[in-house]
């Protein structure tokens, strides 16, 4: 296992599926950029998924709030990515990460580009059936979908065939 730092969208889709606690279960250690979770827990959108999940994790030491020292490269960059992803991205180097989760294209780009393993919310759910935390990645892929959740036709048949499940 290892340490990640993670971006908004992984929070709230695992959320969706009752299973924010895999990353507890999956990583040593997950760091939240303050400005996740103001985004999650403060946000002004209608979805209330992630918003108490994270507050919870968070209380109860599960992950840990991290403030990005280099704001200002944050601030050079915003527009790109929103200030949420910049966190993620800028926070890995500063401590020192391997891996990143976070689900946006753009995001995962430059994240590779600052040598950065991005992992998503499918990636988590396939960490997870591989060290027997949940016994099929189909349904919830099916229900992340169900909410909303872009998961490409490819990347499903691809994950459900490594995975043995077609």
């Amino acid at each position: 296992m290892s340490k990640i730092i993670s971006n908004s969208s992984p929070i709230v889709g695992l959320s969706i599926l009752g299973k924010l606690s895999l990353l507890k279960e999956l990583f040593d250690e997950v760091f939240i950029p303050e400005a996740v979770y103001q985004e999650i827990v403060f946000g002004n959108t209608n979805a209330e998924y992630g918003k108490k999940e994270l507050q919870e994790a968070v209380g109860r030491g599960d992950f840990t709030l991290y403030r990005v020292q280099n704001a200002e490269l944050v601030r050079k960059l915003y527009g790109k990515l929103h200030e949420g992803e910049l966190e993620v991205i800028i926070g890995a180097k500063e401590l020192g990460l391997r891996f990143v989760l976070m689900d946006e294209i753009a995001a995962r780009k430059l994240a590779t580009q600052f040598l950065l393993r991005p992992i998503g919310v499918v990636g988590v759910l396939v960490l997870a059936k591989e060290s027997g935390k949940i016994a099929e990645v189909k349904p919830y892929l099916e229900q992340l979908m169900e909410h909303g959740f872009h998961i490409s036709q490819k990347l499903f048949r691809q994950v459900l065939t490594r995975l043995s499940e077609i």
